[in-house]
């Protein structure tokens, strides 16, 4: 714990004691980030930099949550564009679909959503006829 300054000792010849004290007693030893350089340092100044720190940290979203959920479903449809089995597609389309079906019946905060839940079956013939027009190549 820090002590106060004591009256009559000079601010800088008190911090520069504490300091050396800390470091005598090795508490700047082993910090995380040690030896890294600082992040965003040549990043541009905004006012709320530490906010958007904090969002990117716990991967939160500026998005209001039914454009999430569009940005979701477009990406797990260009995942299983890419999957590698067809047991694949059924999963990622089976999962996004869970929850597009709950935003129909509880549509969520922002602007309408607009999705359907995917066809998962045409998805994977799709996938199929995708998958061998590659391999004939």
């Amino acid at each position: 714990m820090t002590e106060r300054k004591p009256p009559g000792v000079g601010f800088e010849t008190w911090a520069d004691r504490q300091i050396r004290e800390a470091e005598e007693r090795g508490e700047f030893a082993n910090l995380p980030g040690a030896g890294k350089p600082l992040p965003d340092l040549d990043a541009p100044y905004t006012e709320q930099w530490w906010v958007e720190r904090k969002m990117r940290d716990e991967n939160l979203s500026y998005l209001p949550p039914s454009l999430v959920l569009r940005k979701d479903a477009q990406e797990a449809e260009e995942r299983a564009a890419r999957a590698r089995s067809e047991a694949e597609v059924r999963a990622i389309l089976t999962d996004i679909n869970v929850r597009i079906e709950e935003a129909v019946r509880t549509p969520p905060e922002g602007p309408p959503h607009r999705l359907v839940p995917f066809d998962v079956e045409r998805a994977v013939r799709r996938w199929r006829a995708e998958r061998s027009h590659r391999d004939s190549r």
